[in-house]
């Protein structure tokens, strides 16, 4: 199977979006694609039922080691998505990326760098990137 760079898919994008020139219309339709993804992972937990949300406090202490960490903290999250939640999550995480890469687009910016950049600063910065 071949494989589609995000360069490949962003340039595909840019070829089909004539609707949403604008970038306030992009920005629009990003949140509302956003808003899809959310709507499609709750209805998941509320209507299906193949995944469930049981949070509570995280207990993370600052003498905790990273894998300590990462064993102790939790996803909240139990069950998978079956399989047409994960068709509908996945339709809906495709339009979001749609519509990131046309904003990448009408503002100049190479999704593919954009992520390689990404990339290393979690090499980096690790476990600290996103804290």
């Amino acid at each position: 199977m071949n494989s589609l760079s995000l360069r490949q898919f962003q340039n595909q994008v840019s070829d089909l979006l004539l609707r949403h020139r604008s970038l306030l219309d992009v920005l629009s339709k990003t949140t509302q694609s956003n808003a899809a993804v959310n709507r499609a992972v709750t209805k998941a937990i509320t209507e299906c039922g193949c995944v469930q949300v049981h949070a509570g406090k995280q207990h993370y202490s600052t003498e905790m080691t990273i894998d300590d960490a990462k064993k102790l903290l939790d996803t909240h999250m139990t069950g998978e998505l079956c399989e047409n939640c994960t068709e509908v999550v996945a339709a809906e995480l495709g339009r979001n990326l749609f519509y990131l890469a046309s904003m990448c687009n009408l503002l100049g910016i190479d999704m593919q760098q954009v992520v390689e950049d990404e990339s290393k600063k979690c090499s980096t910065l690790g476990f600290f990137n996103m804290s």
